[in-house]
């Protein structure tokens, strides 16, 4: 370095100056791009996309998922869709509860196991929540009485749930009261829940989301014929459950979401227990709703696996089995269960797959590989002979 002599003080002052003069300028930026990047936060809804402003059963954007990750109580990031546009993937399962050898499973991220990550890693999950959500309340006079609390929502939501019906013949196990508490839950939940209502129109309406640039709809109905549906079906000015009994209601809710969007999904509570071939009354209302526009119909309640394919244009599944599943089933192959994802492409389904899963001990469905798999996931094709379905896409 060569010395300067007297000059050398006044440019080294100069030089320090604009070095000021610098860090100044940096430190401004800094706090305007923080500014920006906290003021974008909170004008944005989950995922970063814009906050809906349509109501609990709409969205205007997909909701990114957060990443399940077995063992740990935190997301691990945030997913976004990986198919081109006009392309999502819907998976589902079938029953869930949190009562009895799972109620602990609120206190355990992901509550629904291993299979959390199958279910994060479709654009949009979606599972039977078979239970009041309630503390308080009467049981009402049936054999089986199911309740949890509003915990519950959140649990699924990390396990990379992205709605639940309550659509289904233990939504109101608890009365009036008990019912109460259910909407109540289902206005402060951080996942749309469809299928109940505070009248007929709320529990019909479907959840209308738009994900990768497809509009998405989902309604819920359970064609249970039991007290459930006889004493709490909604009606005006009546709170209650979606009932599939009224077809005339349901098929009219389907039509209106098929104006509204590009893919309709029914997922219905149906069919009868133990039994693993759907009834007329579930072929029957399958193929009204293929015709009145739905893309896809899904459902539990048999506590079995019922089989699946295409009805037309349809995907139907009729039966996902127990998932989530609080005790023992008196049913073959109770135990079976599994995760269904779909592909749509241009409103259709594409591609079908299957991952098996068997119900374990503590009543948590855990994924089989390998020739326990491969044995479900064969006993499940099986089942598609009696449904008179064609062979889904794979």
């Amino acid at each position: 370095m060569t010395n300067e002599g007297p000059i050398s003080r006044r440019a080294a002052r100069r030089a320090r100056a604009r070095r000021r003069r610098r860090r100044n300028a940096a430190v401004g930026l800094s706090v305007l791009v923080l500014a920006a990047a906290v003021t974008a936060w909170a004008g944005y809804g989950r995922g970063g996309s814009p906050a809906a402003a349509s109501g609990p059963h709409s969205a205007t954007t997909p909701a990114q998922k957060p990443s399940a990750t077995a063992g740990t109580g935190t997301p691990a990031g945030t997913a976004a869709p990986k198919e081109p546009p006009g392309t999502l993937t819907l998976a589902f399962a079938g029953d869930v509860h949190f009562t009895d050898r799972t109620a602990n499973r609120l206190r355990t991220d992901p509550a629904l196991g291993p299979l959390a990550q199958q279910l994060t890693a479709a654009d949009f999950a979606m599972v039977n929540l078979e239970t009041a959500i309630t503390t308080r309340g009467t049981p009402q006079p049936k054999k089986y009485h199911f309740r949890t609390t509003p915990d519950a929502l959140g649990a699924l939501q990390r396990s990379g749930i992205d709605a639940v019906t309550m659509a289904n013949n233990h939504a109101v196990d608890y009365g009036p009261q008990g019912l109460t508490d259910s909407l109540a839950a289902q206005r402060t939940s951080p996942i749309p829940v469809v299928g109940i209502g505070p009248d007929d129109t709320a529990a019909y309406r479907p959840y209308v989301t738009t994900i990768n640039g497809v509009r998405l709809a989902v309604v819920a109905a359970s064609q249970v014929q039991d007290y459930t549906n006889q004493v709490f079906r909604a009606g005006p000015g009546k709170p209650g459950i979606a009932s599939a009994l009224d077809r005339a209601e349901l098929l009219k809710a389907v039509r209106a979401a098929k104006r509204e969007a590009d893919v309709v999904v029914v997922y219905l509570h149906w069919g009868t227990e133990g039994r693993s071939c759907p009834g007329p009354e579930q072929k029957s209302i399958a193929a009204d709703l293929s015709q009145a526009g739905a893309t896809a119909v899904v459902g539990t309640h048999a506590h079995v696996m019922l089989g699946s394919g295409m009805l037309g244009p349809t995907y139907v599944a009729y039966g996902f089995g127990n998932f989530l599943w609080y005790g023992s089933s008196p049913y073959p192959h109770s135990d079976q269960t599994g995760v269904t994802t779909l592909t749509v492409t241009g409103g259709k389904v594409t591609k079908a797959v299957f991952t098996p899963a068997l119900v374990d001990g503590n009543g948590v469905p855990q994924p089989q590989t390998g020739a326990a798999g491969q044995q479900i996931a064969d006993r499940y094709g099986q089942l598609r002979t009696c449904t008179g379905l064609a062979t889904a896409p794979r």
